[in-house]
């Protein structure tokens, strides 16, 4: 080999002192860092709009055997709320101002605000919002790969959330309308 396959201590000594002002951006980050805020701030809305769904739901729920459900609800507005402070932080991190503007929050998220008229379309509304963080976090994290690990990272403990959530919906789902409705 050419090159030693780590930095001298005294090189990433004299580099960690430059460009100060950037931060937790160092001269090895590898990402598109402007793309790479975009595309947090697009998360950020999703996981707002998911923290609100949620939140209303857990209140407007109806019915004989809401209870269970409401409750649930309410937890996985509170995990949602966790991932809407990890993603700003991140953004935070990287020199961005997270954009918490609720103006155009809905055609910044990739999920959509959907109410339900029941408690059955709550819960399908709510898995279906959950296969889409499923879907999007899975193309970011590959998008992210090896050029921004910390955010890759944050993006797939937060993915391991969304399919817990995928799953409890689904089971709710069925416990509900007493069959699978999505074919395994």
């Amino acid at each position: 080999m050419d090159k030693p396959f780590l930095t001298d201590i005294q090189t990433l000594r004299d580099r960690a002192r430059q460009n100060l002002d950037q931060g937790a951006v160092t001269k090895t980050y590898q990402g598109d860092l402007s793309r790479t805020i975009d595309i947090l701030q697009a998360v950020l809305a999703t996981e707002i709009v998911c923290v609100l769904r949620y939140t209303m739901h857990s209140i407007a729920a109806q019915g004989i055997s809401s209870e269970g459900v409401k409750e649930e609800f309410a937890q996985h507005a509170k995990e949602e709320q966790q991932h809407m402070k990890m993603v700003a932080e991140r953004i935070n991190q990287l020199g961005g101002k997270p954009n918490f503007n609720p103006e155009g929050l809905a055609s910044r998220s990739a999920s959509e605000y959907s109410e339900g008229g029941n408690l059955v379309e709550m819960i399908r509304e709510n898995l279906v919002a959950e296969r889409i963080a499923v879907d999007h976090y899975r193309e970011l994290i590959r998008y992210f790969e090896n050029h921004d690990p910390a955010t890759r990272i944050m993006l797939e403990r937060i993915l391991a959330v969304e399919e817990e959530h995928a799953n409890d919906m689904h089971d709710l789902l069925v416990a509900h309308e007493g069959r699978p409705p999505l074919e395994r």
